[in-house]
């Protein structure tokens, strides 16, 4: 085994060299490669960064479905067919009152998903209005996906508290024109660039397993590095029966793996997060995936259902690591056992052949009436 060129990966990166082409496509590529001494160089990355710590988000769908884009990957596209429960804008007790539930879950940073190409200057106003009511009331980081937005709804955001605003990247320059037609790449790029001018941190991934080439993934990472992404979402595309985009391309347990050390060593102080499709695509090695990311979602994501609670604290707690919150891991552990029934556990891992969409109870806990 060439120990050397594992220790210079991580030497490289805690010291900001950028990696050559060469070496990243290695890293993805090589069957000589020892996975773990891989996912080893990347952990000393993290742990000197980020130490034991993992940030835990929890996602709500503010609104969902009737979307103008024909992203093909998305079960919101106005291309796709999938059986998602689609509704207009959530009130506003609702939305807070998932802000409650997700700081008291133990989340470091509440995400508000919108679907749509993005908001009117009167929606950017009510977004503003409903960060300031949640940071008033909650000790939590509040992230916004709203689509395109101009440096004016980006700074009017960033003026109400925003911490971040989430704008995926999703492909290289050269795959995005097979995954949408209705905006563009360039377009997403200003979106970013008009967010980091108006101060906000700027929270942008990807999404692997849409027929790109390994080239394509080391230009997502370079991209995100260039514009100094604070938080990178990796997701694995998963398979919803209607999408178009739905086969994942060569999204093996090992291959998500390599994918996510690529994406530390090249953003060695990111808060890189193992997103959608991570228990899917990475079955019995899911855990291996926290010595590399900092951070992961609770309570599935998008459209799509993840790991009960109590599964997840407890890997998170068996395999030693501490999250970012005031309350004790040990302590959400108890409260997820208690509250969570065995019918409930068995549905929701399913039978790990299809993807699982969430039910309308899972997009809207705090409904109510």
């Amino acid at each position: 085994m060439d120990f050397a060129f594992y220790q210079k990966l991580t030497q490289d990166s805690l010291a900001g060299v950028e990696l050559s082409d060469e070496i990243c496509l290695r890293i993805l590529t090589d069957p000589k490669l020892y996975l773990l001494s891989l996912v080893h160089s990347a952990f000393i990355v993290r742990k000197t960064h980020w130490g034991m710590g993992v940030q835990i988000h929890i996602l709500n769908n503010a609104q969902n479905g009737n979307c103008s884009e024909d992203c093909s990957y998305c079960s919101q596209s106005k291309t796709s067919n999938a059986d998602i429960h689609e509704y207009p804008l959530k009130p506003d007790n609702e939305i807070i009152a998932e802000a409650q539930r997700a700081y008291e879950a133990g989340a470091h940073r509440y995400c508000m998903v919108f679907a749509g190409r993005g908001p009117s200057w009167q929606r950017t106003e009510h977004l503003a209005r409903l960060v300031r009511e949640i940071k008033s009331r909650y000790p939590i980081e509040v992230c916004v996906s709203a689509g395109l937005l101009d440096e004016s709804k980006a700074r009017l955001l960033a003026e109400a508290g925003l911490d971040r605003l989430n704008h995926n990247l999703n492909t290289s320059r050269e795959n995005y024109a097979k995954i949408c037609s209705t905006h563009t790449y360039d377009d997403r790029l200003r979106t970013l660039n008009s967010a980091k001018a108006a101060g906000l941190q700027l929270c942008s991934g990807l999404i692997a397993g849409m027929g790109e080439k390994p080239e394509s993934l080391i230009e997502i990472a370079k991209t995100l590095r260039s514009l100094d992404a604070k938080s990178i979402p990796v997701n694995f595309l998963l398979p919803f029966e209607g999408n178009v985009v739905r086969y994942p391309d060569g999204l093996s347990p090992q291959y998500c793996l390599r994918i996510l050390a690529l994406f530390r060593l090249l953003n060695p102080k990111a808060e890189v997060r193992a997103t959608a499709g991570r228990e899917f695509h990475m079955r019995s090695l899911e855990v291996m995936c926290l010595y590399v990311v900092n951070s992961i979602f609770l309570d599935g994501y998008l459209n799509s259902r993840g790991s009960m609670r109590r599964k997840t604290y407890q890997m998170l707690l068996d395999a030693g690591f501490e999250i970012e919150s005031e309350y004790p891991l040990e302590d959400l552990l108890e409260k997820a056992e208690e509250s969570e029934t065995p019918q409930e556990s068995a549905s929701a891992e399913g039978n790990g052949c299809s993807a699982r969409i969430k039910t309308a109870a899972e997009l809207r806990p705090a409904r109510v009436g």
